[in-house]
């Protein structure tokens, strides 16, 4: 007779699991796509905002009220510094992550490959289309800023095999 838990009433052993497993749709990979991790990139990018905002904040409240004594105005100075500030970065950065993962997924979809092409073309965009109220200058510095960002991330996301391919070459 197999022992039995005696809170569960199930036999132990087939609770046990040698590998991963998980509960896939037909068809899904292992791997999370691009919308799925539009929503990470989101919150991560607001919550990154929120607290740099607030840490520079309250790093330049304390430094503009340096010759007020500790008292009540000089603390709702500074409050209201970080709160403001902190709020502006974390909407800043969330805006772009939401057009960064907007542009992804649609040429993801569009194209219908995943690869750092569609990174650099989304990271081009996003900066055309966040800086378009500057005029042509404005779109042209943006998306010369989004691609050199969103390149160097493709760069040194794909290191190792370059590194490899560059080490086949020379021999």
């Amino acid at each position: 007779m197999n022992p039995l838990s005696p809170y569960l009433n199930v036999d132990p052993r087939y609770l046990v699991q040698d590998t991963d497993e998980f509960i896939l749709s037909t068809g899904a990979n292992k791997t999370r796509g691009r919308f799925e991790l539009a929503f990470f990139t989101m919150g991560g990018c607001c919550m990154a905002g929120a607290a740099f905002g607030t840490i520079n904040s309250l790093r330049l409240g304390l430094k503009e009220t340096q010759n007020m004594s500790w008292s009540k105005p000089r603390n709702v100075q500074i409050l209201n510094m970080v709160t403001r500030q902190g709020a502006l970065w974390a909407n800043t950065l969330g805006f772009l992550a939401l057009l960064y993962s907007a542009f992804g997924v649609i040429i993801e979809k569009t194209r219908g490959a995943e690869d750092d092409l569609n990174t650099v073309a989304a990271g081009t965009m996003t900066g055309m289309l966040y800086k378009c109220t500057g005029g042509l200058r404005g779109v042209a510095r943006g998306g010369l800023a989004g691609l050199t960002l969103t390149s160097l991330y493709a760069l040194y996301n794909n290191w190792e095999h370059m590194k490899g391919s560059l080490l086949q070459q020379s021999l």
